[in-house]
């Protein structure tokens, strides 16, 4: 099959159906599950298995010689084929294992990396943020655009944080540097959320340095099909493969952010 055989509308609809399938076992799996750590301060659930089992079950279903790229086995040789599915599963794992209703469910289709469609889905409000390539972005099927501010003073940023925090990584210098010229930064503990609330104007602004592309992949597509600014944390052309980011509504707003978020920037 040809990696551009399916138009990104026909692979949109299956993002929906298996992000749906996994936010539904999240909500079943709510008061009931068991948290471990992979890492230090990096848990796991059995909603977080749960939830990739059955996004699995539905790509299978529908598309079984397709890679995956999922966070709960992740295996990057999988971007190698001509389509790959990258999946979280459980983005904000920690927020959902406390009862803190910010999480969801991301799942983005690529072949050879270039974003074709993806899903954010928030199982506490019951919104889909959903994009195709070339077709927009949408939220519960209205069109989305990304906000209009363009200064630092008027920006609601968000950063986020790796799970092990140190005092000299490049999101803390960037967030020192942010928060005393922007009106105001938040950290929600969900990146794929804060990217699909850049996409529909709640955030003006989203930046992570190390993260993963499961999540990343879905909600960088819905900024960019919303109109918004995405590339990588350092200004290049955003690498599903890196995962990094830099995000923001509009172009005057992403250069004002570029020389105080950038890995390279120093302290102001």
């Amino acid at each position: 099959m040809a990696a551009m055989s399916l138009r990104p509308t026909e692979l949109l609809a299956v993002c929906e159906e298996a992000a749906r399938a996994g936010a539904k076992e999240l909500l079943s799996w709510k008061g009931r599950f068991a948290a471990r750590q992979k890492s230090p301060r990096d848990l796991v659930t059995d909603a977080d298995l749960a939830s990739e089992a059955a996004v699995r079950a539905v790509l299978a279903r529908h598309y079984p010689d397709h890679g995956i790229l999922a966070e709960e086995a992740p295996d990057h040789r999988q971007l190698e084929r001509p389509y790959c599915w990258v999946v979280d599963p459980l983005d904000g794992t920690t927020n959902y294992a406390h009862g803190y209703p910010c999480y969801g469910v991301s799942v983005a289709v690529a072949a050879g990396g270039r974003l074709l469609a993806g899903v954010v889905f928030d199982p506490e409000r019951e919104e889909c943020f959903a994009a195709a390539a070339g077709h927009g972005a949408r939220l519960n099927g209205r069109p989305i655009e990304v906000s209009r501010s363009q200064t630092l003073e008027s920006a609601l940023v968000a950063v986020s944080f790796p799970a092990v925090v140190t005092e000299n990584a490049p999101d803390v210098r960037a967030f020192l540097n942010v928060a005393p010229v922007c009106q105001a930064v938040r950290r929600t503990g969900s990146a794929a959320m804060n990217l699909a609330y850049v996409a529909c104007g709640r955030l003006d602004a989203h930046w992570a340095h190390q993260i993963n592309p499961w999540d990343s992949a879905a909600g960088v597509l819905l900024v960019k099909e919303a109109g918004g600014v995405a590339t990588g944390s350092d200004g290049r052309p955003y690498e599903l493969a890196a995962g990094d980011y830099m995000t923001a509504g509009t172009a005057e707003l992403y250069e004002a952010l570029r020389p105080l978020v950038g890995p390279r920037a120093e302290l102001r």
